[in-house]
C-alpha cells in the first residue's frame, strides 16, 4: 500500500480497489479489505486507484462544470432552491457547513465556496412513496452537455460508493450484502463545489474560510478534485494537514454514519477547505463530492461486533441525523446531535492548533 507524505509525516494511504473492480480473487480481495481497515481506523481519508472511472468521463464532468460556473453570477441564481431542498445552486457565503456541527460560534461565518447539487430524484423508485422533499427533482441549467455529463459522471461515481461499501463489509467481516438494505434506495447527492471570487468580492486579510470544518454527513464520499492546496484534515494530534489527490487517484472519507455503525472504530474525520492566496487573489479551485448517505428510513445502530464496552451512540434513522446537518449547514439552525464532532473542533481551538 503506497502512502502519500506530507513533511510532518502524516499520511493518507493510497489503496489500489482493482481486485474489487476487475475481478479479482478472494486473497486479493483481503488484502484491499485489510488496508481500507487499516486506512478507515487511523486517518478516515483514503486515496483510491483502480477504480475504473473513463478518464472521458472525468473530463465531460469537469468541463461542463466549468461552463456553469463561469455564468454570471445573477445566472447561477436563477438555479436556486429553498434551504430544505439540497438541489440546485447555492452562492457563496450562502452556507456555513460549521454549523452541522452545532457551533453556534460559527454564526455569520459563511463560507465562500459556490455549489451546484444533483441527487437521486424520488421517481426512480415509483413503488416506495419517498418524501419529494429529500428525493427531490433535480434543476438542470440551461447549460449544453451538462445534464448529460454530469448525469454520467453521477452513474460512475455511485457504482464506486457501492463498491466502496462491499468492501467495507469485507473489512468489518460483516455478509457480503450487508449495507445492500441499507442502500438500495439511498439518499444520494452529488456537490461541484467552486472556490473562486472576482477580485473585490472578499477582504483578504486575517482568516478566509472556503469551506468550513466540518465531517461528512453519511456513509461514504466518493470526491474529485483539483491538484491545488486547500483541503485540510484534522489529524489525530489536532493538527490542520494539507491533502492534495494523487494524479488520477479520488479521495474517499467516511461520514458520520460509519463512526456511528463501527462506534467510532473508523472516524469520521474533521476537514475543511482553505485555498491560497496567491497574488492577492484566491487561487481556484474545483471539486465534486459524492455523498452516499443511505436509505432515508434506514435506523443505524451500533454493529454488534462494534460494541465493546458500550455504544457511543443512540440509534437514529438516516433522514433525521442527514436533516439536522442540512438544517445547520443551509437554515442557520445549531445540529443538536453532533455534540462529539463539535467537541473535536473545539479541543482544537483551544489547544491553539486551528491554524494552517
Amino acid at each position: 500500500m503506497e502512502r502519500m507524505r506530507a513533511a510532518t509525516g502524516f499520511r493518507i494511504p493510497v489503496v489500489d480497489i482493482s481486485a474489487y473492480t476487475t475481478g479479482g480473487d478472494a486473497a486479493e480481495r483481503a488484502v484491499v479489505a485489510a488496508q481500507i481497515d487499516d486506512a478507515a481506523s487511523s486517518v478516515g481519508f483514503i486515496q483510491i486507484v483502480g477504480h475504473q472511472i473513463p478518464s472521458a468521463v472525468i473530463e465531460e464532468f469537469t468541463a461542463v462544470m466549468d461552463d456553469f460556473f463561469a455564468l454570471p453570477l445573477e445566472a447561477k441564481k436563477a438555479y436556486r432552491t429553498p434551504p430544505e431542498i439540497n438541489r440546485g445552486y447555492a452562492p457563496p457565503k450562502s452556507e456555513s457547513l460549521s454549523l452541522s456541527l452545532g457551533l453556534q460560534s460559527a454564526a455569520g461565518m459563511n463560507d465562500f465556496f459556490e455549489a451546484f447539487n444533483v441527487g437521486v430524484e424520488a421517481g426512480e423508485y415509483p413503488d416506495l412513496q419517498l418524501p419529494e422533499d429529500q428525493y427531490a427533482a433535480n434543476t438542470w441549467p440551461q447549460v449544453d452537455h451538462f445534464q448529460a455529463a454530469v448525469s454520467a459522471y453521477f452513474v460512475e461515481a455511485r457504482r464506486v460508493a457501492h463498491t466502496l461499501t462491499r468492501i467495507f463489509a469485507d473489512a468489518l467481516d460483516l455478509p457480503p450484502d450487508f449495507f445492500d438494505g441499507y442502500t438500495d434506495h439511498s439518499l444520494d447527492v452529488l456537490r461541484m463545489n467552486n472556490y473562486a471570487l472576482p477580485p473585490g468580492e472578499v477582504e483578504l486579510e486575517g482568516e478566509l474560510t472556503g469551506m468550513g470544518e466540518h465531517t461528512d454527513y453519511g456513509i461514504v464520499t466518493v470526491l474529485w478534485a483539483d491538484q491545488v492546496r486547500g483541503l485540510q484534515v484534522l489529524d489525530p494530534d489536532g493538527r490542520w494537514q494539507d491533502v492534495a489527490p494523487a494524479e488520477g487517484a479520488l479521495l474517499i472519507n467516511l461520514g458520520d454514519l460509519m463512526a456511528r455503525w463501527t462506534n467510532e472504530r473508523w472516524m469520521s474525520t474533521l476537514h475543511r477547505v482553505k485555498p491560497p492566496i496567491v497574488d492577492g487573489t484566491i487561487e481556484r479551485r474545483r471539486s465534486a463530492a459524492y455523498f452516499h448517505d443511505g436509505n432515508i428510513d434506514a435506523t443505524i445502530s451500533t454493529l454488534p461486533s462494534c460494541v465493546g464496552a458500550g455504544s457511543r451512540y443512540s440509534p437514529i434513522t438516516v433522514g433525521e441525523h442527514i436533516g439536522a446537518k442540512l438544517a445547520g449547514s443551509r437554515a442557520g439552525q445549531a445540529n443538536p446531535y453532533a455534540k462529539r464532532e463539535a467537541a473535536r473542533v473545539q479541543r482544537a481551538m483551544r489547544q491553539g492548533l486551528g491554524q494552517q
